[in-house]
């Protein structure tokens, strides 16, 4: 009688499991990283003339430049920023390596195509090393610029969130059932 490995919540053997969280949290890093690249060139190339245009309801296509952080926070601080977005990418994908959620690969896989999106800004879109500004085009008219890269650190940073948040309860109810 064959004895089989103790499987994860995903049906995947726990030996499997964290490689394939990593593969998949890498390989989301490298769609929103191109995704983003993708429609910042093309707000570049279309936008660049200052112009504005409407989408729908409040949302528009507006080309704006940040070489801060979030709502223009730190500006004058891109090398700073840039190489602590780096760390923070490459220390995500280092945690991930021993995840069995795919809930948080996708969460990883977010935060670091996001990150690493910006920092492709900053290093490219400036002589200077780390200096450039990232690129911002969608503009709800109520709340600040942002693009693609943004809405994945955000998304990824709620969804991480999240499963820490279901990861307590499920401990929490473990704990319980235990006494």
């Amino acid at each position: 009688r064959r004895i089989r490995p103790p499987m994860t919540v995903d049906g995947q053997s726990t030996a499997e499991a964290p490689r394939s969280v990593l593969r998949l949290c890498l390989l989301l890093a490298a769609v929103v990283l191109v995704l983003d690249q993708t429609t910042k060139e093309w707000a570049l190339r279309d936008l660049g003339d200052g112009r504005e245009v409407p989408v729908v309801w409040t949302l528009q296509w507006n080309l704006s430049f940040n070489q801060g952080m979030a709502f223009s926070a730190g500006q004058g601080l891109g090398p700073v920023i840039g190489v602590l977005a780096t760390c923070i990418a490459f220390a995500v994908v280092w945690w991930t390596r021993r995840l069995e959620s795919r809930l948080a690969g996708v969460g990883a896989g977010l935060v670091v195509g996001g990150a690493l999106g910006n920092v492709v800004d900053r290093i490219m879109r400036d002589e200077g090393w780390m200096r450039g500004a990232v690129v911002d085009f969608i503009d709800f008219q109520w709340f600040p610029i942002f693009n693609v890269a943004d809405m994945a650190v955000n998304v990824g940073g709620a969804l991480l969130l999240l499963w820490i948040y279901r990861s307590g309860r499920r401990e929490t109810s473990d704990e319980r059932s235990e006494r």
